[in-house]
């Protein structure tokens, strides 16, 4: 027994201190997003006076180089299409392979997850130049199809979890007539809440986070066109950091709230969906 509470002591101190090395850098965040000195100060870990001045300035004076709330608006639009279009098409893809049966479904699942396993940024250049052929660089049209486009090939925690739904309602919707789009909008959704949430969380993440793909698309250097993660990243530009550090934190902190707020109020739906769909393959 004592071996047992030896363990488990063990145990947490060693996720108190992963705990702490993780939480550190988040603080020095936050706590440097309410000083009142402009730059980047790393002489101390605590601001020696505090102010409001980085979020005041951030949210209500719009200069040249800083102008987060039309970023966030931009954020917000792209993510919110993007959430949308990929939603469906993971849905639709996930509920055809589980519940379908066509020639060529397992080879084609089988290739889908191999071509998931490749990193994205590998098609960059492709995917540049495609764009630049029917004049959708420098357009949010262009990044939403980009991170729409290839959603449906993760499919395979939404397959999962409708591989959980019993058979016998699908048969009984086929037999009171019902076609599949019936039977996907009305007898598989309405119970596939957790899983919903799960996707429209997870699509939502994808651009709201993406700083690759918005640089390489959004590449005109018109900053009203820029998502946040580039207009932030652009304040750490070498002749800009002295003036804009602590703006730069203070918009951090203000880009987490919203998906922070988004995964308290759906935590419950988003494990269940996690877990539901990792019951089968």
């Amino acid at each position: 027994m004592k071996k047992k509470h030896l363990r488990i002591l063990r145990n947490n101190l060693v996720l108190a201190v992963l705990a702490f090395i993780w939480l550190v850098p988040i603080v020095w965040l936050l706590v440097t997003s309410f000083s009142k000195y402009t730059g980047m100060n790393t002489s101390t870990f605590f601001p020696a006076e505090w102010s409001l001045q980085g979020y005041r300035n951030l949210l209500f004076s719009a200069d040249s180089v800083a102008q987060f709330p039309r970023w966030f608006w931009n954020t917000f639009v792209i993510a919110c299409f993007t959430c949308l279009i990929s939603t469906l098409f993971v849905l639709m893809v996930a509920y055809a392979t589980s519940c379908m049966r066509f020639p060529m479904r397992k080879p084609l699942m089988n290739l889908a997850v191999i071509i998931n396993l490749f990193p994205g940024v590998l098609s960059m250049i492709a995917v540049y130049f495609i764009l630049k052929t029917f004049n959708l660089t420098n357009s949010h049209i262009g990044l939403i199809l980009v991170y729409s486009a290839g959603a449906g090939l993760g499919y395979l925690i939404a397959k999962g979890f409708f591989d959980t739904i019993p058979t016998s309602l699908h048969e009984a919707a086929y037999l009171d007539g019902a076609s599949e789009a019936t039977t996907f909008v009305k007898v598989v959704l309405p119970m596939s809440r957790p899983i919903i949430v799960y996707t429209v969380i997870s699509s939502f993440l994808v651009p709201w986070m993406d700083f690759v793909y918005a640089k390489m698309i959004l590449n005109s250097g018109i900053s009203s066109q820029w998502t946040v993660a580039i207009g932030l990243y652009n304040m750490l530009e070498k002749s800009l950091i002295n003036s804009y550090f602590t703006q730069f934190c203070a918009g951090g902190v203000l880009v987490s709230i919203p998906i922070s707020a988004l995964f308290v109020v759906m935590q419950k739906f988003y494990v269940e969906g996690v877990t539901g769909g990792a019951v089968k393959g």
